[in-house]
């Protein structure tokens, strides 16, 4: 009889204290999902040269994911905005064997602009649309200690190739705050 007694008392607790089916009882809502942005760095490899702050300073875009990778020679960096294919902002270090007369009439594209005051020898440019790819903008420099290093600026592909134009100047204040770090 105790025992009876003891579980309906158990029984009694548990209604009293909501875990009943109450007709009108909502569950609290759901707390809103943390999204914590981590550094470009915690991508490793050469993102520890990438800084969104300093990108979206030097660009005005705001970049929130990266993702090194790294095949042969050359160490490369992709930022994007979450969840946004375009724009996005590569970087690629290479080691190579070129002086500055060897990059300039090799490496540097056809019709880029001589770039003074990074590396060795730098060139920036600036291409139209290609595909699904919008016009991108592009600075590359060979370092005093013989690596290539190339940024490279894609725009989303509704973009006008004078966007790109735009960019490859301010993509020149970024390379040099990239040759300062590394």
């Amino acid at each position: 009889m105790a025992a009876r007694r003891f579980g309906a008392g158990l029984l009694l607790l548990a209604a009293g204290a909501g875990c009943g089916d109450e007709a009108g009882a909502k569950a609290p809502p759901a707390p809103a999902p943390v999204v914590a942005t981590l550094p470009a760095a915690s991508a490793g490899g050469v993102c520890g040269l990438l800084d969104y702050e300093a990108i979206e300073g030097a660009l005005g875009t705001r970049f929130d994911v990266a993702a090194a990778s790294t095949h042969k020679d050359t160490a490369t960096c992709m930022v994007q905005a979450n969840g946004a294919p375009r724009p996005d902002l590569m970087l690629s270090v290479t080691e190579t064997a070129a002086d500055a007369a060897t990059f300039t009439s090799e490496v540097a594209p056809d019709g880029a602009k001589s770039v003074k005051g990074l590396g060795k020898a730098a060139y920036r440019t600036a291409r139209a649309a290609s595909g699904k790819a919008g016009p991108t903008a592009e600075v590359g420099w060979l370092t005093a200690d013989k690596r290539l290093i190339t940024l490279r600026y894609t725009c989303v592909s509704d973009e006008p190739k004078a966007t790109a134009e735009e960019l490859s100047v301010k993509l020149v204040e970024l390379a040099k705050a990239v040759d300062k770090a590394q």
